[in-house]
């Protein structure tokens, strides 16, 4: 069962009511777990991704919630399926309030072995998909109403991201992207964010990464643990929440602070056995 239909909640449930949300990548982790919350939240929520299947028991967890949702076979590659997409969103809805873009792909590697395909395929997944999505939501929705959001999952950290250049090139274009928009698409009252996860306890890092990584990636992160799929959907609310109307071309990064430091602070070996960390000895001064 997804977290967001659990008992920890955060927001008033009718706090997103009535809005109009599409989520790409709505099937399974961080996009299931965001469409869940802004159903719960009143939302009446569109999630796509490639293969229909997960998508139908995204839609059965929002159902037996009570919420409200459609989900389609989409491949936001396709610019003809994404016209479609958002198209048939207005056209049934009347408009289109938020688009969180959040499917994407990588694989972990070592640089000198990535091909040209394999480097292609991930900045395809994640530009010129998210660049499809937003164009065509800004096209059809957003300038015509004078009004939306649009919010774009990429990654920390943002120091270099070492086995995952070909994703780490591809999100540092999608934030650039989403700082570009808030400027050019401000007069439109259209408002884009970039969201910059870090190391989260999701379904795809458990059973598909290896075990060594998973085992040791923890302690990689100040804060001392992962974070949870529930917390990154409960910042998409804020954002997509009149508390959000501020938001507009920022980079937030919510990964423990990972950002920041590679590890648990001190690091065991400039710290004593109780473990507080070494500091300089001064001299008293004399009287």
């Amino acid at each position: 069962m997804s977290e967001a239909t659990g008992s920890t909640r955060i927001f008033r449930d009718d706090l997103l009511d009535g809005m109009v949300c599409l989520v790409s990548g709505a099937g399974s982790g961080f996009g299931r777990e965001i469409a869940c919350e802004l159903a719960r939240l009143g939302a009446i929520v569109i999630g796509c991704g490639r293969r229909l299947e997960p998508l139908q028991e995204t839609l059965a967890i929002i159902e037996s919630d009570s919420g409200r949702a459609e989900v389609f076979g989409v491949d936001i590659r396709d610019e003809a399926a994404v016209e479609v997409l958002i198209g048939g969103i207005v056209e049934r809805h009347g408009r289109l309030d938020l688009l969180v873009n959040n499917a994407g792909g990588q694989f972990l590697s070592p640089a000198e072995a990535i091909s040209a395909k394999g480097f292609r395929t991930v900045i395809e997944l994640n530009v010129m998909g998210t660049w499809l999505m937003t164009s065509a939501a800004a096209r059809l929705a957003f300038i015509p109403q004078q009004r939306g959001k649009v919010i774009s999952v990429t990654l920390s950290p943002h120091n270099g991201m070492p086995g995952m250049v070909h994703s780490g090139a591809a999100r540092a274009a999608v934030e650039n992207m989403m700082k570009t928009l808030s400027i050019e698409w401000a007069r439109f009252n259209i408002k884009l964010t970039a969201l910059a996860a870090g190391q989260f306890a999701t379904q795809t890092l458990l059973t598909k990464y290896p075990e060594v990584v998973v085992k040791n990636l923890q302690g990689t992160v100040p804060a001392g643990r992962l974070g949870s799929e529930a917390e990154m959907a409960w910042m998409v609310a804020y954002l997509a929440s009149p508390a959000g109307e501020f938001h507009s071309g920022s980079v937030i990064t919510i990964d423990g602070a990972r950002d920041n430091w590679f590890g648990t602070w001190p690091p065991k070996d400039i710290a004593d056995e109780s473990g507080t960390p070494v500091a300089e000895q001064r001299r008293p001064k004399p009287d």
